[in-house]
């Protein structure tokens, strides 16, 4: 039996290559052939998942994380196209939950990670959006690509979205020497309103109700700047604008185009042609819940296996979502390490050994 293993990643255990080689380790039939791939959609793990699978060169970059501490990034080169993965300098898992505060947080780490990314000669620049802990608009990522937001004495901002009510212009032009960017992701909320940035992630990025109605009037007032600045219109409103705290919409103003982060990942690693002759799709995920079904991993990988009539297990940390749903989505069945460990706390301490386990049983229950 050909057994497709393609997951995302268990946030905050297990990257999704150690993922899949988790239950690759613990697949007990030695005749069945184990393809693996596993997948990201633009968020943390997003350079290391591209790299399983594209012939490209890994470049080692100083960057610094959300609150300017050093980090250490990558990028990820393949012919003329950089990879760069904003949550390695602006992630949420970076930060303490003492730490996280979306009006200081600040994107320009990814700022150092894309000069590093126009340095090395590519013609196109990917960013994978996803994870973060930033909602600035991207104004950290434009000041250190030299075109920061000013206030009206022609000051620096001090950073994060908080600042951004008092911009009126910024700085300079930014260094891109004519690249073209594409913003990865599976987000398509728009950078302000009800269904913007700040209203929808700011709370899991550590803001109070009246911290994310501040942040949401600094992001519509710093879009009329950056419309001004870049000439164009509509910014505020655009569908992906709002990925990774509005980063998207900073990367649409500079000229930059939104494009699915799973589907880029899927496309080029060649999942298509692995769906065609699997005969068994294993996916999943850390939280199998309703999000997991609209437009992520789960749901790309689940619909692949439908139409080709594949059985296509979850393998999850938890479970929210119910039976039909799931059903609905192209879901066989789904195992889950807190059921299989019986506490929450087992599952987030030995994730690798109970997917190996839970392995071996769909080895035992699907091929023999």
């Amino acid at each position: 039996m050909r057994v497709l293993i393609c997951p995302d990643k268990f946030a905050g255990t297990l990257s999704a290559p150690a993922v899949a080689q988790a239950v690759a380790d613990g697949w007990s039939v030695p005749d069945d052939v184990l393809v693996q791939r596993p997948l990201a959609d633009g968020g943390p793990g997003f350079v290391e998942v591209l790299a399983t699978a594209l012939d490209g060169r890994r470049i080692p970059v100083a960057t610094t994380d959300p609150l300017g501490r050093p980090a250490q990034g990558e990028i990820l080169l393949a012919g003329g196209t950089a990879y760069v993965e904003s949550a390695q300098a602006c992630g949420l898992h970076l930060l303490t939950l003492q730490e996280r505060n979306p009006e200081t947080t600040s994107s320009y780490g990814l700022g150092l990670l894309v000069a590093a990314a126009v340095e090395s000669g590519a013609g196109e620049i990917v960013v994978g959006l996803g994870g973060s802990a930033v909602n600035d608009a991207g104004a950290g990522m434009l000041a250190a690509l030299g075109a920061g937001p000013v206030d009206a004495a022609g000051y620096a901002l001090p950073y994060g979205g908080g600042a951004l009510i008092t911009a009126t212009a910024m700085a300079g032009v930014p260094q891109l020497r004519q690249v073209r960017l594409v913003a990865a992701t599976d987000v398509d909320n728009p950078l302000t309103g009800l269904h913007g940035a700040s209203n929808v992630f700011g709370p899991q990025k550590g803001a109070s109700r009246e911290q994310v109605l501040r942040l949401d009037a600094a992001l519509e007032h710093f879009a009329g700047v950056l419309e001004k600045a870049f000439g164009i219109s509509d910014l505020a409103s655009v569908p992906g604008g709002g990925a990774a705290g509005g980063i998207g919409a900073a990367l649409i103003a500079l000229g930059g185009r939104v494009t699915s982060g799973i589907n880029l990942v899927t496309n080029l690693i060649g999942l298509d042609a692995e769906l065609d002759t699997a005969d068994l799709v294993i996916t999943g995920e850390g939280s199998f819940d309703h999000q997991s079904l609209r437009g992520k991993v789960v749901a790309g990988i689940a619909a692949g296996a439908r139409d080709r009539g594949l059985p296509c297990v979850v393998l999850a940390g938890r479970n929210e979502t119910g039976y039909r749903e799931a059903a609905a989505a192209g879901v066989t069945e789904t195992h889950t390490l807190v059921e299989h460990f019986g506490s929450v706390e087992k599952a987030l301490a030995e994730p690798a050994r109970g997917l190996r386990e839970l392995a071996r049983g769909l080895a035992e229950q699907w091929s023999r």
